[in-house]
């Protein structure tokens, strides 16, 4: 009895276009719902700042305070602590430079210009990031229009507002878990699509949709890049928070996976060239494609243990046998050199994957025949 074929995936998706295209809120209610604790955390901060310097330190219009809270957390995916510090020591730089022409030279339209002008002079000395020297220049420019109770109270203002921004940080830290998992897992489901496609090319002889195979290859690196970012700054916030310090050996975890996956899609986008090439001749190559299926295979159990690290161990067990078996000559004798190209191209995938289980490389390595 024969295995029956997965269905075939098509080469196009439909897409919403119209009046459903415009009517369509589901983008509009996903952001609210990613940005809700970041939400939450801005407004428990800054209205904690504003209160510290008017109630506590009796300034009238503790605006600073608010403002560097919220413009140093912000809504981006990046929360982690160096970030939110960097962005406070920006502001601050503008606020001190603002404060001390005005104690010498007062307020008006030349001060103005003169301020702004040594603030962004400064703030690119200080650093290369660009967003650095305009957070620096707005800054100076509501302590230029703004009243002043005292010399530095403004500078006070800010001080606390960084300090607020950094223990919500601390305190009340966004979900970094959740964000960098949903990132791996588009990662992994845009990889399956491409192995997918693939798996059907070298199945039915498919040249065009090999292009198509190698097109999605080429479209996963931003997604690698993402995962990236997001555990950078789940690592750094679990490293500042003391509530998620337990997280960490997890988030490990899953770096040395995003890693291997790293070096899993270049070698796939190689993989797919091949399959190109391989396919020209539009003859099915049934025993390649179940090779490449197997692969998925283990790619679709390493998935499912960035939630459950209980499918690691089986992915592992599912990667080794098919290593076992991966000698193109002796797997293929009666193959093409360019179809034994393709059997060779998912070594170096396999070997990555295992990496990606937490095997060592060298372990990894040694469970491919020599060939």
């Amino acid at each position: 009895m024969t295995e029956a074929s997965p269905p075939t995936a098509p080469l196009t998706v439909p897409l919403k276009t119209g009046w459903r295209a415009r009517l369509d809120l589901t983008p509009n209610v996903e952001r609210v719902r990613v940005s809700a604790i970041a939400i939450v955390q801005i407004v428990v901060a800054a209205t904690v700042a504003w209160s510290f310097a008017r109630y506590v330190l009796g300034h009238p219009v503790p605006t600073l305070a608010a403002s560097v809270t919220v413009t140093s957390l912000g809504l981006v995916r990046d929360a982690r602590p160096k970030r939110v510090a960097i962005t406070v020591i920006g502001m601050l730089v503008g606020v001190l430079i603002a404060d001390l022409f005005s104690m010498v030279a007062g307020t008006g339209w030349w001060q103005m210009g003169l301020v702004l002008a040594s603030t962004l002079l400064v703030a690119r000395f200080l650093s290369a990031f660009p967003p650095f020297a305009i957070m620096a220049a707005v800054q100076g420019i509501v302590v230029m229009s703004s009243p002043s109770i005292s010399p530095f109270s403004r500078l006070v203002d800010g001080v606390a507002g960084g300090i607020a921004a950094l223990l919500a940080t601390a305190l009340i830290p966004r979900n970094p878990r959740r964000e960098e998992v949903r990132d791996g897992q588009a990662l992994f489901n845009a990889y399956a699509n491409a192995g997918g496609t693939l798996v059907q090319a070298l199945r039915r002889g498919d040249r065009r949709r090999a292009t198509r195979a190698l097109e999605k290859a080429r479209g996963l690196g931003p997604l690698v890049d993402n995962w990236r970012d997001a555990l950078d700054s789940a690592l750094g916030v679990a490293g500042f928070s003391p509530w998620l310090r337990g997280s960490r050996p997890e988030l490990r975890r899953h770096e040395q996976m995003r890693q291997a996956m790293d070096f899993v899609v270049r070698s796939t986008r190689m993989l797919a060239r091949h399959v190109v090439y391989v396919t020209e001749d539009g003859q099915p190559r049934p025993e390649t494609a179940g090779l490449l299926r197997d692969v998925m295979r283990g790619v679709d159990l390493l998935a499912l243990s960035l939630d459950d690290i209980a499918q690691q161990e089986a992915a592992r067990e599912l990667l080794l046998a098919l290593a076992a078996r991966l000698d193109p000559a002796a797997l293929m004798p009666g193959a093409s050199i360019a179809e034994q190209h393709v059997i060779a191209g998912l070594r170096p995938i396999v070997v990555d994957l295992l990496t990606a289980t937490g095997m060592p490389a060298a372990e990894a390595r040694a469970a491919l025949p020599h060939i």
